[in-house]
Order: C-alpha cells, then structure tokens, then sequence
C-alpha cells in the first residue's frame, strides 16, 4: 500500500505568521509520520491602499515569502516541506481567478512531484484553493472549516463564499471547530460533518508557580490584565479595551501580538502598554505574569464561528479568564467569566482581580490538557485516511 502524503493548503504563511495557528500546529505533528508539502497561504484578497491596513508592508513580506519557493524549515522534520507558490490574487475576476488557479496548480504539482507525492490527501483551510485543486493530481479533500472566510471585509466575500459553498458540497470530510457553524452547515454537509476541536501544546503552555517576567515587562505594576495574540481591526474590540483602561487606572493592561490597524489612540492611555509581538517561545513566560487574561472579541460573525486557541492555551496556564460572549466560549463557562457589553466586561475583570476566578489555575488547566494538538492531528490523520478508503 502507498504511503499517504498530504497537502496542506493553509489560510497562514510560514515565514511570518505566529506558529501557533491550528494549520501549523496540525501538520507539524502529521509531518512526524507522513511527508507533507505546506502550501502558504494563496491568499483572499488584494491588499489596497485605503481599504487594507498595512498594505505595503503586507505586500513586501508576501514577496519576500514567494522568494522562498520552497524548504525544509525544520531538520528534525525531514517529511515537512514549506512551498511558496508565486500568487496573482485578483479573485474578484473570473478570468483572473481561471488564470492564477492553473498557475498556482502547476506551481505546487510540480513541488509535490520533486517530493515525490502520489496522490497526496488535500487539507484545505483556505477557500481560494478550490480553484486549484482541478489541476492537481490528489486524493481526498479535507476542507478544515476553521473560519467563515467570506465575512472577512477585505474579501471579494460574493467570490470567496461561492468557494466556500463549492467546497462544503464536494469536499470527502468537513472538519468544523464551530459547533454552532457545523449545526448551520448541516443540511449541506450532511455526515460529511466532524467536529474537530482545536488543540493546546500543553507542556509548551505550563503552569508556572513563581512566574520571573520578562525584562521588558518587569517594571509594569501590578496587577497584569493581559492579552497575548494578533490585534486585528476584525477580531479584537479595541474601544471596549480602552474603556477598561480607562475605568480601571489602577491596573496595567499589557497587549502583546502584531496590530493590523493604529495603536497610537491605545497607547495614549496611561496605563495601557502595546509592546508588539513577541515570539511563540517565550509566550508563556508573558501570559504568566497576567492576572486577568482578556479575550475582548467584536460581535460580528467572524467571531461568532471562531474557537480561539487563545483560550486553551489561556486555561493551560491556569489564568483566569474573562471573555465577551460568544458560541464556543459557552462550553467553558464553568471555569471562564463570559459577558456582555461592555460595563459587565469591567465588572467581571473587577470580580476575577479580586477573587481569583471561578476556579483554581489547577482545575482551569485540567479543563483543557486532555485537547492536546497530538490528540487532534491523530484525527485528522484518522478521518482523511479513512475517507481515502472509502473513495
């Protein structure tokens, strides 16, 4: 029997996204048993002036990454293989789109021959590859339904749903992280459907006694109400993190992560400290040192699909955590304070600062060491392979 390989077209880039994304984390560990060829992000959209934010930057580290063709990053993993497809993203043009699918098609079919790849299971997290799988040579398609892509504003979201809608009718299995996206999805997906909740490096996410902060964060005063993670203008509500600020003078509010949007407004208020992105390594060294961690997310219905891996890793290190309300937050109520609006937000810091939480750091991290990454990509493995068996 053919060893199985895969494909993993993922919705991130190697070279400049944090390695904690579940695409990552999920082909690392397959790439332990199983050659795989990780296929960075094709894209969504054009960044533009005036409607993306960062547009040059954006666009010169996507030229730097395409450069790179492709690699092997890491020499303890020999089967994994980092590819760069050279990308015309102009997908609100069918005819652009036709061109750049078996432009990119041709691009990776070589890369997976170079690696010797023989039908080679299709993981799809990004809707764009849709397109490309027609001029593949592949074996089953997984389409990992982490996000509602077509409700990101800077894509063509009338294109890239019909992408979407395209893969939930003809993809073999449909992993879902959004128990309440998979119960929409249902009567297209049918028993297509697996819920495949997303993992925590537990050993990388320890529980900590006596936390030592990190120089650069040694001066602040306590207490640390903490965020670690991206700062992005769709996911995170900065008005509601400026309202605690401001409500809350007594406390350090420390956000750590890259901003896709101006910082300056935030950064005015005292006692608010934005001190970027930090590598992966050395997250869980910041995040002990929080005695409240955040997770002050938009309404919007980006957000109603997510399962952020934030918060597992939160749990991991025993924090207690208060979050705005949102489907897959629920499940965690008994540990977590969840609120709505912005005045039971504060009050639910306020409470956690002087209570501790609802539970113990030791039960909060036992919620989630059972989900660990392994445990997840085992299953992936699982469903693919079983779905390979069955077409």
């Amino acid at each position: 029997m053919t060893e199985a390989s895969y494909i993993c077209f993922s919705a991130q880039d190697w070279w400049y996204f944090n390695h904690a994304h579940s695409d990552f984390q999920l082909m690392l560990r397959v790439a332990e048993t199983r050659p795989v060829l990780f296929v960075n992000s094709i894209t969504l959209r054009m960044p533009l002036p005036g409607r993306s934010s960062h547009f040059v930057r954006r666009l010169v580290r996507k030229a730097r990454s395409m450069t790179k063709r492709m690699s092997h990053p890491m020499p303890d993993l020999p089967r994994l293989a980092v590819f760069s497809p050279v990308v015309l993203p102009f997908y609100g043009s069918e005819r652009a789109r036709r061109i750049n699918a078996r432009f990119i098609g041709f691009q990776v079919g070589r890369a997976a021959t170079r690696l010797g790849l023989h039908d080679p299971i299709a993981v799809v997290t990004i809707p764009t590859a849709v397109d490309v799988l027609s001029h593949l040579d592949h074996g089953p398609v997984i389409y990992n339904r982490s996000d509602r892509h077509s409700a990101f504003g800077e894509a063509d979201q009338t294109s890239i749903a019909a992408m979407e809608q395209r893969l939930l009718e003809t993809a073999d299995r449909v992993l879902y992280v959004s128990t309440e996206m998979m119960r929409e999805e249902a009567p297209i997906v049918g028993d297509r459907a697996v819920f495949l909740d997303h993992g925590v490096d537990a050993d990388h996410f320890t529980l900590t006694a006596d936390p030592k902060r990190p120089a650069d964060i040694a001066d602040l005063p306590a207490p640390i109400v903490g965020y670690f993670g991206g700062l992005d203008d769709y996911l995170v509500d900065l008005d509601l993190i400026a309202d605690l600020a401001r409500a809350m003078p007594e406390v350090t509010v420390l956000l750590i992560g890259e901003a896709s949007h101006v910082m300056e407004p935030l950064e005015a208020i005292a006692n608010v400290h934005w001190i970027g992105p930090r590598p992966y390594a050395d997250i869980p060294t910041y995040g002990a040192c929080f005695d409240v961690a955040i997770m002050p997310w938009l309404d919007n219905d980006w957000i109603k699909y997510a399962n952020p891996i934030k918060l597992k890793e939160y749990l991991a290190l025993g924090l207690p955590v208060v979050s705005t309300d949102f489907p897959e937050v629920r499940r965690y109520r008994e540990h977590i304070r969840v609120a709505r609006g912005t005045d039971e937000f504060i009050a639910a810091v306020r409470l956690t600062l002087a209570d501790g939480g609802l539970t113990t750091p030791t039960s909060r991290r036992a919620a989630v060491e059972g989900v660990t990454w392994d445990s997840r990509a085992a299953a992936l493995v699982s469903v693919s392979e079983d779905a390979g068996r069955k077409t």
